[in-house]
């Protein structure tokens, strides 16, 4: 008698939940008007659609749970739409139950294609906003917007996200990410923890448009196992005012398979026109700025601090590194100025290309591997040029591809670390210090 009377009551919740997800869905397929969330919570066993609609807003009182109970594309899609709001609700993905691994997407496969068990999923939509949402517990990306216009998420939590691959490291999961050609864009305000990829960023295949007119301002992320903040493949980026730490932990995640070395901000692609400045991140298991593919753009009044010895940090890197892997860029003309880079275990600034001006920084505690002294450090890289790792500004002859360090001005920086007094500025083999402007920096060990 009692075994079924419990089961009657569980099959009665179960009904209530239904009912209420049949009806928010039935709301939602009128595609206009305020809808105000159900009580409670909802167990999703397919995913909410909006589809079509125009001039929509689903809001919540703070205390309504979409809870997804079945795997699905998303807990909510909004797909051809335009003029949607969301508002002040929590999302709860089933990550646990789920727990499939998986790899990063083929090279010809959008993330929108290739993840299932995201939070929301915005398509082909344009005018849409997600303020003061939380999104915990999905297996793919908290939010994924993909070929859209004018969205914003802002004042938004997302936390404990994200998937591994076959080998336990992450693949790039977890955040919030904009992909494919997304214009005009913006994540502000918001929050990111406990991820196991990426925190907030930008990705587009090769082939697709780039994304363009975005701005990442104001939000704090920490304790991700892969890059803060990055702009991937895109135009007109402004990365502003965030804050964060705690970037490539926990250690044994972290991707080197795919040469996804942690960034507190990071490039990827070709990224020209646009701006990182006043964000400020501590300790960092990795780089704290990544600048492949970077060009035309600057890098200005940014902070980095790791307090902890070498063995704290170990895939800990360069400070900040420029790179050329993209065939459609070179990198030239970037204003890398008035930052603060400290604790990081090899140098200070890898530079490659010409037109650079890298002006009024201060690298300190730099190389606390000890290199070259230190070679179970993994000091050297490579056997042709043996300063490299060792060095405070290193003119380097080229990353992916051939890019002498040429024509930079390098001026009015504090360089500072394990061998700074000798090892100060360094050119590689074959790349000539004098053609490049340098003066009044300040090195010492």
């Amino acid at each position: 008698m009692r075994a079924t009377l419990v089961f009657s009551i569980l099959l009665a919740l179960l009904l209530v939940g239904c009912r209420k997800e049949n009806r928010l869905q039935k709301a939602l397929d009128a595609k206009t008007g305020a809808i105000e969330m159900p009580a409670g919570t909802i167990e999703l066993q397919e995913p909410l659609v909006i589809d079509g609609a125009n001039n929509l807003t689903l809001i919540g009182n703070g205390r309504n749970v979409l809870r997804v109970a079945a795997p699905g594309k998303a807990a909510l899609i909004i797909h051809n739409s335009k003029n949607v709001r969301l508002e002040n609700f929590t999302i709860e993905g089933n990550r646990d139950q789920v727990s499939r691994r998986f790899a990063l997407p083929p090279s010809d496969q959008p993330m929108a294609r290739f993840n299932d068990h995201n939070g929301v999923l915005i398509e082909n939509s344009e005018q849409v906003t997600v303020e003061k949402l939380t999104v915990r517990n999905v297996a793919s990306y908290a939010i994924l917007v993909t070929r859209s216009k004018d969205v914003t998420v802002q004042e938004t939590l997302v936390g404990d996200s994200g998937s591994v691959d076959e080998k336990g490291h992450n693949n790039a999961t977890g955040g919030i990410l904009f992909e494919e050609g997304c214009e005009r864009f913006a994540v502000k305000g918001s929050k990111v923890r406990n991820v196991r990829g990426n925190g907030i960023w930008t990705h587009s295949m090769y082939t697709s448009p780039r994304n363009r007119d975005g701005v990442f301002e104001g939000n704090d992320v920490r304790y991700v196992g892969r890059d803060g903040l990055q702009a991937g493949h895109a135009v007109n980026m402004r990365i502003v005012n965030n804050t964060g730490g705690f970037v490539g932990f926990p250690a044994d995640i972290v991707d080197l398979k795919t040469g996804a070395v942690p960034a507190a901000i990071d490039t990827a692609g070709n990224v020209e026109n646009s701006v990182y400045a006043d964000n400020s991140f501590e300790e960092i298991n990795g780089k704290c700025f990544d600048l492949d593919g970077f060009h035309d753009g600057s890098v200005e009044r940014n902070v980095c601090v790791n307090r902890r010895d070498a063995q704290s940090y170990p895939h800990g890197h360069y400070g900040i590194v420029l790179n050329n892997s993209n065939p459609d860029m070179e990198s030239k003309n970037i204003r890398i100025t008035q930052n603060k880079i400290e604790g990081f275990r090899f140098g200070g600034i890898f530079l490659i290309g010409s037109g650079h001006v890298v002006t009024d920084n201060e690298f300190r505690k730099i190389n606390l591997a000890g290199c070259n002294e230190n070679l179970a450090a993994g000091c050297l890289y490579k056997a042709d040029e043996p300063d490299l790792l060792r060095s405070g500004i290193y003119l380097g002859k080229g990353a992916e591809r051939p890019g002498p360090a040429t024509s930079i001005t390098i001026e009015n920086n504090v360089v500072q670390g394990h061998g700074m007094a000798q090892w100060c500025i360094v050119a590689a083999p074959g790349v000539s210090k004098a053609a490049s402007r340098i003066g009044n920096n300040v090195c010492s060990n």
